[in-house]
């Protein structure tokens, strides 16, 4: 008969401390992954893939964020689809808001715990590092919900209406797609600046809708010709600015809706991107074209700064509202891409995790 086995105080502290370390590891491991979004090949919906990611560290002058809410912007489905090229694989979105987990060696003006928005690529995930020169505290009564809706959407819109077109009382403003994320944005921001808003919408409940953010008149492009209406309401002069995030399908329109001396600002492709075009076209009016991005006025902290304080500005003291479509989970974001393409929705969506 064997002997029976001793343990002895030293194999059982070796024992306990492989376990531990055991525990750890795997502890360790779930640490260093993230759930994310990752699209390895640009297509369809297929293609955004709910995937575990490494978790990324904070280098100098960058912080982590965990994420609480993530804004869903047209832009994205370019980025997934290939209308905008970009190396894979990747994480979609760039917009977020959230607490702040780990600082970088330089960072001073944020400390771990800490409720911020951000821009940032790579936000469709648990974890984001985040530069510093595009992220700001949430005020404390601004939900992580509402500040995510508004960074993107809110800072496009802001930046369109007071230097890209700088929105006068008086003015007539043609916004198309008026009941969605930015063109809703669009209708609260003219109207709050005493111009005249036209809103074009596809049904009757987005009328409604549009009225109800500032568009004094809603054209229903479904059964109604939008320039024709814009030169009846306008008196036959035609708009100062048109707004249009829509693309080629409202191209044409735009430069007959808009008058002698106006501004064209195309800021979005959801219908496609805008052929080539002739530069004489805009002659024929002395039209003013412009084609923005957002992210060309916020090269700076002290831009994006300026920026961000007048529009939490508006959130603040409740001039502006942030329309929350849908809230979707992480692993339904294809549901949220389908929505989003297929015009289905008003206002903002966003990932909650």
């Amino acid at each position: 008969m064997p002997a029976p086995r001793i343990c002895t105080a030293s194999m059982f502290a070796n024992r306990l401390t492989s376990s531990r370390l055991r525990l750890i590891s795997t502890h360790l491991r779930k640490m260093s992954t993230m759930e994310a979004i990752v699209v390895e090949k640009q297509g369809g919906l297929d293609a955004l893939l709910l995937k575990k990611w490494p978790r990324p560290e904070v280098i100098e002058n960058t912080i982590v964020v965990k994420n609480h809410s993530i804004g869903i912007n047209y832009i994205d489905t370019y980025h997934r689809s290939g209308v905008y090229t970009l190396a894979t694989p990747f994480i979609p979105g760039r917009e977020g808001a959230g607490e702040v987990v780990q600082v970088g060696p330089g960072v001073t003006d944020f400390k771990v715990g800490d409720r911020v928005a951000y821009l940032s690529t790579a936000s469709y995930a648990e974890y984001t590092r985040v530069s510093l020169e595009h992220v700001a505290k949430i005020p404390t009564h601004v939900s992580y919900e509402t500040a995510a809706a508004a960074v993107l959407q809110g800072l496009t819109a802001w930046t369109m209406v007071r230097d890209g077109y700088p929105v006068k009382a008086g003015d007539y403003v043609l916004v198309h797609a008026a009941a969605g994320g930015v063109g809703l944005l669009l209708c609260q921001m003219c109207a709050h600046l005493g111009a005249h808003v036209i809103g074009t919408v596809s049904t009757d409940a987005k009328a409604e809708l549009a009225r109800g953010n500032g568009a004094k008149y809603v054209i229903n492009y479904s059964h109604e010709n939008v320039a024709l209406r814009v030169s009846e309401i306008t008196g036959g002069l035609g708009c100062h600015a048109v707004l249009d995030g829509v693309g080629a399908s409202t191209w044409e329109t735009s430069l007959a809706a808009v008058r002698r001396l106006g501004t064209v600002i195309s800021f979005g492709n959801a219908s496609g991107v805008v052929p080539p075009i002739s530069l004489l076209t805009l002659s024929q009016k002395n039209i003013k074209l412009m084609r923005p991005t957002l992210f060309q006025y916020i090269v700076t902290p002290e831009e994006f700064n300026k920026w961000w304080g007048e529009l939490f500005g508006l959130l603040e003291q409740k001039k502006l509202k942030v329309k929350v479509h849908k809230i979707y989970k992480l692993e339904d974001v294809r549901s949220a891409h389908e929505d989003l393409e297929g015009r289905k929705t008003t206002g903002k969506l966003l990932l909650k995790l």
